[in-house]
């Protein structure tokens, strides 16, 4: 069987690099959770190609669903705070949440 795992290795670089240029220059908050997913998106692959290339994909196939489990829970409390901010201020822009005291 071939090994990959510079081709995947690559790829895992260029997605936690798209998600973090995202999470950085984004104003929306909707925008900054896209980049959080694409990150752990990208930490996702490595985890597989990481075990694919020891020989362990049990492994890691368990630490992964483990992982998304965690990241579930992330991000819908995450989009549950951009809920509330979007109905107190009506508006997503990082830039306006100065003064979000009480």
């Amino acid at each position: 069987m071939t090994n990959y795992f510079g081709i995947d290795f690559m790829a895992v670089i260029l997605i936690i690099c798209i998600g973090l240029y995202t999470l950085v220059m984004a104003k929306n908050l909707i925008r900054m959770l896209i980049g959080f997913e694409l990150m752990t998106k990208g930490v996702t692959l490595a985890f597989i190609s990481a075990g694919n290339a020891n020989g362990r994909i049990a492994l890691s196939q368990s630490l992964v669903i483990t992982m998304i489990v965690v990241e579930v829970v992330s991000i819908a409390t995450a989009l549950a705070i951009v809920m509330l901010i979007q109905h107190k201020k009506n508006s997503l822009n990082v830039r306006s949440l100065t003064n979000l005291k009480g």
